[in-house]
């Protein structure tokens, strides 16, 4: 039997009339009760009736309403792919657009949070550096889509990594590697502590050695720093938060005196347009942001045309993209002593 409004009021704990106000008229409600129903209603598959005349009624402001746009770093070309795909989706709707940049600083983000949502109708906060409640708290009222973090009670959108860093624990684990080293991103950073969470898991299925080095800032220089923690390791290959960093391994390896990927295989996470350029080029795991940046905006849109109300989560899928910065695996961990091995054959490169 489907869940009913009844359903959802006892397990928010609310009265029914409040629950019902919940879809019908959510302006009447606080945003922590109204955020509570909205949670209990998403984990209990409750549809609401069709959308009530006064809620259709906000379809054609939702085509003049103000967007702001959240994003922790715009010298990242993985966030301008987000905010271009975002801003056409904006064009397309009629609506104006409201960028922030954060400087990956959760006080910064705090403060930017809270100016943009007295000015703007819906907002859409992309990798933010603070806890999703906290975020959802400082929004209030104004309806939000996080991206990139994860909870219940409002809209996320998530590039999930687990399919690419699968295939790329599994492509290493085919080139002969047997150690491995994962470059983290920053302490807060959400999609970091995902990546940490599915690497641990595929180099335990793989039967890899896997040694995670410390947290480091999300750009060539933080990648760069890794890179003598890298060599001290005793790894073959390497797996970095992000391209970026990547790029920043390549640099240190280089001046260590390491060859990539003769000595060291490099992998970055994004598939940022420079890794086909790099020397090197770099196998990376494309992300879907554009593809987030569009379906956010998508997203917001139709809660602020009043055309739904249930929360969702939309999972985006990756892929490993394979180029010249990973190889066989051609020296022995320092760990064990130096045996003569028979390098694999590398997979043919392949985006699929």
């Amino acid at each position: 039997m489907a869940p009913t409004l009844t359903d959802v009021a006892k397990g928010a704990n609310v009265a029914l009339s409040t629950a019902s106000r919940a879809f019908s008229d959510p302006g009447r409600l606080g945003p922590q009760t109204l955020r509570k129903v909205l949670t209990v209603a998403q984990q209990l598959g409750y549809e609401p009736p069709v959308a009530h005349a006064t809620e259709t009624a906000t379809a054609a402001g939702a085509e003049t309403a103000t967007v702001a746009l959240v994003v922790p770093d715009i010298a990242n070309p993985v966030f301008g792919a987000f905010v271009k795909a975002a801003q056409g989706e904006c064009r397309h709707r009629k609506q104006t657009v409201v960028l922030a940049d954060t400087d990956l600083d959760p006080d910064r983000e705090r403060e930017v949070i809270a100016q943009m949502r007295d000015r703007a109708d819906g907002l859409v906060v992309c990798s933010p550096r603070l806890d999703a409640d906290d975020v959802l708290d400082i929004c209030g009222r104004t309806p939000a889509v996080l991206v990139n973090r994860e909870t219940a009670g409002t809209d996320c959108v998530i590039a999930d990594a687990a399919h690419g860093m699968r295939q790329a624990v599994e492509y290493l684990t085919a080139l002969g590697h047997r150690r491995i080293a994962y470059v983290q991103g920053m302490r807060r950073s959400w999609s970091n502590a995902h990546r940490v969470g599915l690497i641990r898991t595929e180099a335990e299925r793989a039967g890899l050695d896997l040694e995670l080095l410390g947290w480091q800032s999300e750009t060539v220089a933080g990648g760069t720093a890794a890179a003598a923690s890298v060599m001290a390791s005793g790894a073959s290959a390497v797996i970095t938060h992000n391209d970026l960093m990547a790029f920043g391994v390549l640099t240190g390896a280089r001046a260590l005196g390491l060859g990539v990927p003769e000595d060291l295989s490099v992998v970055g996470v994004d598939d940022i347009p420079f890794t086909e350029v790099s020397q090197p080029s770099l196998t990376s795991i494309s992300v879907p942001m554009a593809r987030a940046g569009a379906l956010s905006l998508q997203m917001l849109g139709q809660v602020l045309a009043g055309e739904r109300r249930i929360p969702r989560t939309h999972r985006l899928p990756t892929q490993l993209i394979v180029r010249d910065s990973t190889g066989p695996a051609t020296r022995a961990p320092r760990h064990e002593p130096a045996t003569p091995a028979t390098p694999a054959t590398p997979a043919t490169k392949d985006a699929s």
